[in-house]
């Protein structure tokens, strides 16, 4: 086996949720360009994140998008935010994230299977 390969077992560790973004601002203290923001997982609660997403998206742009994201790791310090998930994306060549959205508007905190 790989040792990159996950078991079944590890993968539903892995607690992946849809929210909707409340608020995105240009993130200052960071040395690469980001977005701090604020995403409503329903019962799970609002999160705090960052995301370097600024090639394709603009802060106003970005409010009331629902997205994917893993809620279930340990807090991160970023500059002088604790981010408290991981926004989901798609990375291109040029390093620019495509972010993962839902076909339709779902309830937030809705569970990826």
């Amino acid at each position: 086996m790989e040792e990159n390969t996950l078991t079944w077992n590890d993968f539903t560790k892995v607690e992946m949720r849809i929210g909707t973004i409340i608020s995105a601002e240009i993130f200052k203290e960071v040395k690469n360009p980001a977005y701090k923001m604020q995403v409503d997982f329903g019962d799970y609660g609002i999160k705090k994140t960052s995301a370097q997403i600024t090639k394709l998206y603009q802060p106003e742009d970005l409010i009331g998008k629902q997205v994917v994201a893993v809620v279930n790791f340990p807090k991160k310090q970023i500059a002088n935010m604790m981010s408290e998930c991981l926004v989901l994306g798609g990375l291109g060549d040029d390093k620019e994230v495509t972010l993962l959205t839902t076909e339709r508007t779902v309830k937030n905190g809705t569970k990826i299977a």
